[in-house]
């Protein structure tokens, strides 16, 4: 399938009148930046001497920056703790055009925060602030309860799973079950412990490790990748699976088809940190737009191929999206094949 300039402008101009709940594990991404010119002498590791910082919206919430700078209108919900991250978290929000009045304080939580030490363009170490266990019945109930609030207005439903506590068993099915009877299409970023949560849903974006992992096969071979792609569209009862495969692009899994691979458009590969939230925002974004699944993924990978040119997590334009899908068209990169060479 060759997509050509006069359906992406179509596409890409509808971009921006909908609205997109996600749901998921929001997060705050701090970076410190540095040189190291000498070793510890407390203890055999580099000393970092840090220049500069830097605060971004991860997880759940970088999801919602990338519809948001798409130009369609991102519903977030999720927890915070009430602490100190979770104000910085908040003007970071309101920064985006992003409201915060979805989300959910959790007393027993903090708000979970990733740093990463990058050194001489390098990243030496992140370090972890979280908790991970699950959501008590009293805040799962408050967080359907919004859900449940916004439903009627949103177009699509975007499940961001970090295996973080929020996305939880009962809470997904409740979630899945408003959904389904409500024609609302369901994209799921997964987390490979959960995976088999996930029924019937419209979409659901892993990578290859994690598509194996789930599958109990490691890819690698098309053969693999077939037997892995259409045994989990089987086993999830999905309409669509997206397999992204790095530097060997996505392949696109429907049912009663043949699986179509789209080749990477990455013309540079400097951090693949939030590439993932970029393909299913923009994924997700098109569909909305009016753009059939085969056109979705090309149109996610032109947006990948953006965010991973970038240090750390990035959001992609409209204007970006269209600029890279035309510099693509004009060198017939456009294109899904069913052949994944």
């Amino acid at each position: 399938m060759l997509l050509k300039k006069e359906r992406v402008d179509l596409i890409t101009q509808n971009i921006g009148k909908s609205k997109i709940l996600i749901l998921g594990d929001i997060m705050l991404d701090e970076y410190l930046f540095g040189n190291v010119n000498r070793i510890s002498p407390e203890a055999p590791v580099p000393i970092v001497e840090i220049d500069s910082d830097k605060l971004l919206l991860g997880g759940a919430a970088n999801v919602a920056s990338n519809i948001r700078t798409l130009g369609d209108e991102p519903i977030m919900i999720g927890t915070v703790g009430a602490d100190e991250a979770s104000i910085k978290l908040s003007q970071l929000l309101k920064n985006c055009q992003i409201s915060s009045e979805f989300l959910v304080t959790d007393n027993n939580r903090q708000t979970t925060i990733k740093t990463r030490i990058i050194a001489n363009n390098q990243q030496i170490v992140r370090a972890d602030r979280e908790n991970r266990h699950e959501l008590d019945d009293t805040v799962q109930n408050k967080i359907f309860s919004v859900f449940q609030s916004v439903l009627p207005e949103i177009k699509a439903v975007i499940i961001s799973d970090y295996g973080k506590g929020v996305i939880t068993k009962p809470l997904l099915e409740k979630v899945i079950d408003a959904c389904l009877k409500k024609g609302i299409f369901i994209a799921v970023d997964p987390k490979e412990t959960h995976f088999y949560n996930y029924k019937k849903v419209s979409v659901i974006t892993p990578n290859h490790h994690e598509a194996g992992f789930a599958y109990g096969r490691r890819i690698q071979s098309d053969l693999d990748l077939k037997e892995v792609g259409h045994g989990l569209l089987e086993k999830l009862q999905a309409k669509s699976i997206l397999i992204t495969r790095g530097s060997d692009g996505m392949s696109l899994f429907r049912e009663g088809v043949e699986p179509s691979h789209i080749p990477t458009f990455a013309r540079k590969v400097y951090d693949v940190t939030g590439a993932g939230d970029t393909v299913i925002a923009t994924f997700v974004s098109a569909t909305c737009a009016g753009a059939d699944l085969v056109e979705a993924a090309i149109i996610a990978n032109a947006g990948a191929g953006i965010t991973v040119g970038e240090i750390g997590t990035s959001s992609v334009t409209k204007e970006q999206l269209l600029e890279e899908l035309d510099y693509n068209i004009q060198n017939g990169n456009v294109t899904a094949s069913k052949n994944s060479e």
